[in-house]
């Protein structure tokens, strides 16, 4: 689960603001909050966590999947 509004919202930043911080493309910050992407770059990660100031794992969030790998 991508939990990237919920940071942004907690720090009372928007998609704007973190696109102007991290120069990643709104269009693609909008799909990453609207789980609407299947893989982020870890170079987008990393900016993203940089300019918010936390850690991975506080947008990002494993669920367990019944299937077994």
């Amino acid at each position: 689960i991508i939990k990237l509004r919920e940071v942004l919202a907690q720090q009372n930043k928007s998609i704007y603001w973190l696109n102007k911080q991290t120069g990643i493309a709104s269009s693609t910050l909008s799909r990453i909050c609207n789980n609407k992407t299947t893989s982020i770059e870890f170079t987008v990660l990393d900016k993203i966590c940089e300019a918010l100031n936390c850690q991975v794992s506080d947008i990002l969030e494993n669920t367990k999947n019944d299937a077994s790998i």
